[in-house]
């Protein structure tokens, strides 16, 4: 699977870690940045642009999913669920990690590095990694609504204030 990563200067030293960590595993790791640590940097471009490439090569079907890693994580996870397309859930428990994919077929996760160990991490994206969709109709039509707020600003049959 083809996982993309992206963090700022907080989760810079987790990123090394886990890029080694997954492709150990077999995965193909595309790295998004930064490279450097620079207490100034911004994350929304690195996480904004892991989003976009887990949706273009999941559009293109390639199997793809992304991680994202900040100080809290919430920064993050906020920049790539700005992108089309992108569900990024906050991740802080393997729980958490499961029902991303189960219930929200999140294509992302966000893990906040000043608040797990680099073992932590491991596990909540193995889990998140290995863990299916549940395909269950009542979250495919919650996806669908999502979507469909995304794309139109409206969700039929349902009321929008």
């Amino acid at each position: 699977m083809r996982i993309h990563i992206a963090t700022d200067h907080a989760g810079l030293e987790f990123s090394t870690d886990l890029q080694e960590h997954l492709r150990s595993a077999g995965h193909e790791v595309v790295d998004h940045g930064p490279t450097v640590v620079d207490p100034l940097d911004d994350y929304p471009s690195f996480c904004i642009n892991a989003a976009r490439a887990v949706v273009a090569d999941q559009r293109s079907g390639i199997e793809a999913l992304g991680v994202v890693f900040g100080g809290s994580g919430n920064g993050e996870q906020m920049a790539a669920n700005k992108v089309l397309g992108a569900r990024a859930a906050l991740v802080w428990n393997v729980s958490t990690a499961l029902l991303a994919r189960q219930h929200n077929d999140a294509n992302l996760i966000s893990i906040g590095a000043r608040q797990h160990t680099v073992d932590e991490a491991k596990l909540f994206i193995d889990t998140f990694i290995a863990e299916p969709f549940s395909g269950e109709e009542r979250h495919v039509r919650r996806i669908a609504q999502l979507a469909e707020y995304e794309a139109t600003g409206l969700i039929a049959g349902h009321e929008i204030d």
